[in-house]
């Protein structure tokens, strides 16, 4: 199956009519009648899934739900699917991270494109998680002396500087160098200081 589509809507015929649309294209599909029946399922995101969503619901309503999963670290990308739309709502759940805005009644065409653009861009959020997870894990790896050799390395220092703030030889730091080249698997300068940019380790201002 390409994916999991859960579908909040209050109204039960369109959940009943858009879920036989999904499952005909290959979509596995949940429905929900409320945000909370959704919060309550707390569907997970470690599969391909996206939200079709409305706005206005009992309860909670659709961009009050999307604020909670948004603080809840949710990555399923959200597709508002409504039938009042306005300009100032889908301005604000658009910025929020909401991957798109659709008006009842909405083609099929126009809705799958939407859907798998939607999957498209979890897979690649997924993905980057997926290496973030792996740089933390070689970073985990360096000993104190080798992280603050690292650290040095991508501010730009080079060996003699480095040697000189850590009070050490040169030779050494290129041994320390050395490890931290093989532990982060990388065989650069560039690559090392793609990974602590990744990480959120340097100052993009350069402060």
């Amino acid at each position: 199956m390409p994916g999991l589509v859960h579908v909040v809507d209050d109204d039960p015929s369109f959940r009943m009519a858009i879920e036989r649309r999904l499952r005909l294209a290959g979509y596995d599909v949940a429905t929900y009648a409320s945000a909370q029946d959704l919060l309550d399922a707390a569907p997970g995101d470690d599969q391909p899934g996206c939200i079709l969503l409305d706005v206005r619901i009992p309860g909670l309503s659709g961009p009050e739900l999307q604020s909670r999963l948004v603080a809840s670290g949710s990555t399923l990308p959200i597709i508002f699917l409504t039938g009042h739309a306005d300009t100032a709502t889908t301005v604000r759940t658009i910025k929020a991270g909401a991957e798109d805005f659709l008006t009842k009644p909405v083609s099929s065409e126009l809705l799958l494109d939407a859907i798998e653009r939607a999957l498209v861009r979890q897979e690649a959020v997924r993905s980057q998680r997926g290496r973030l997870e792996v740089f933390r894990a070689h970073l985990a790896r360096l000993t104190p002396r080798e992280w603050q050799v690292f650290d040095l390395i991508v501010r730009g220092k080079i060996n003699k500087q480095i040697a000189y703030d850590l009070g050490t030889t040169e030779r050494t730091v290129k041994a320390h160098r050395h490890q931290v080249m093989e532990k982060m698997e990388v065989h650069s300068l560039a690559e090392l200081v793609s990974i602590a940019e990744r990480l959120g380790m340097l100052d993009t201002k350069g402060g």
